[in-house]
């Protein structure tokens, strides 16, 4: 049995991550649920590695170049499992251990310095220890979670994968 070539399976990668930002504006602007600071950059961790999935699938390059482009799909999906990890660490705390809840990112966006936003943004607030929605008994973070563990294994795969085309 022969293997898909890796350009089809960045592209599949690619079209993965497509699903999971569907489903994460579909829970927002039709089921009703509001993200979260962490769930924002979560959203930014999947569209970095479905664009980097979406660029190898585009240049197609040699076996070193599906290694490099792997490799930066996997610093992507191991920032996506640090930003999940810390979701679920935050859901794990007490109520009066939970940080301060932010303003509407429109509002910080206006009124405080990037780097500010930034900082506040990946140490979370008590909106993203909330549990509004489960499938499976899986919270939004757990599924996350996952979700990004199997893009890193996916990213070791393409790494560890012999000379195929």
């Amino acid at each position: 049995m022969q293997l898909p070539s890796t350009r089809l399976l960045f592209l599949l990668a690619f079209l993965g991550c497509t699903g999971l930002i569907v489903v994460a504006l579909y829970l927002e602007h039709i089921v009703g649920l509001s993200p979260c600071p962490l769930c924002h950059v979560q959203r930014f961790a999947v569209v970095l590695f479905g664009l980097i999935c979406l660029l190898a699938t585009v240049h197609n390059p040699g076996i070193v170049g599906r290694r490099i482009y792997a490799v930066m799909a996997m610093l992507a999906a191991g920032f996506g499992i640090a930003t999940a990890g810390r979701q679920i660490w935050l859901q794990g705390l007490p109520e009066d251990q939970l940080p301060a809840c932010l303003p509407p990112l429109e509002f910080m966006l206006e009124a405080f310095p990037l780097q500010e936003i930034i900082t506040k943004m990946l140490q979370g607030t008590a909106d993203c220890a909330e549990v509004n929605w489960t499938l499976l008994g899986l919270n939004l973070a757990e599924l996350s979670m996952i979700s990004f563990i199997s893009m890193l294994l996916f990213a070791v795969f393409i790494v560890l994968r012999k000379n195929a085309l």
